[in-house]
């Protein structure tokens, strides 16, 4: 009864009684609208549901890029759906770039100040830095590779903007506070690159280009 390729992709649900399968979003709303059906009406509203869908497949198509997981031959893992991976690497762009243009504020002093769109084009030249260096060396892993280094990216980003709370609750700190808390941050997301470049089965020259690049940038951005 189960399309097995694509319960790998989206949770299959099997009503024993009607003999029928639903998948992915639908699946969960048939659970929350049988525990709760006073939410059956939400799930039934197109829009409500077109963009539940949407969302359950950014999450379900990219969870290895998400959570990467160490190879198991034995393991199915979800097909790649390129307008999903796309979807999260330019979510993700966004995301990113937007909290380091705020939190590059606090290091006025140190770096110059810039205009805020400097971290969406800083982040945006390193995808095309990166992805030439694997269309060179693995064309076939291109797009896992774009995906996790993103992810490593958005984790970044997520941990200054947390940081940022936390440095404005206890008041004003000196520039030099937030730039030991970004190099903390840098040096983390440094170890996870690294890590998912093993797990990708990438050399040690692509997180040296990684790193490479922010260098270059920091030396062009100080002079």
């Amino acid at each position: 009864m189960i399309d097995r390729q694509r319960a790998v992709n989206e949770i299959a649900l099997v009503n024993t009684r009607t003999a029928t399968v639903t998948y992915g979003v639908q699946s969960l709303f048939t659970i929350l609208a049988s525990a709760l059906p006073a939410l059956a009406p939400v799930f039934r509203f197109r829009p409500f549901s077109w963009a539940a869908q949407k969302a359950y497949g950014l999450i379900s198509y990219n969870r290895r890029i998400i959570l990467p997981l160490n190879p198991d031959p034995a393991s199915t893992g979800p097909s790649l759906h390129r307008g999903y991976r796309f979807a999260w690497i330019l979510l993700a762009w966004i995301l990113t770039a937007g909290i380091l243009s705020h939190y590059s504020g606090h290091l006025e002093g140190l770096i110059p100040a810039s205009g805020f769109w400097r971290e969406y084009a800083i982040c945006a030249g390193q995808l095309v830095w990166q992805g030439a260096l694997l269309a060179v060396l693995a064309p076939g892993k291109l797009l896992d590779y774009l995906g996790n280094m993103m992810t490593v990216s958005l984790g970044g980003g997520l941990a200054l903007g947390i940081l940022d709370l936390v440095f404005g609750a206890i008041g004003t700190l000196p520039p030099l506070v937030y730039a030991a808390a970004f190099l903390g941050v840098a040096g983390a997301m440094l170890l996870e690159h690294a890590r998912r470049c093993r797990l990708l089965g990438l050399s040690w020259t692509v997180s040296a280009s990684w790193v490479g690049y922010r260098l270059f940038l920091l030396y062009f951005i100080l002079n």
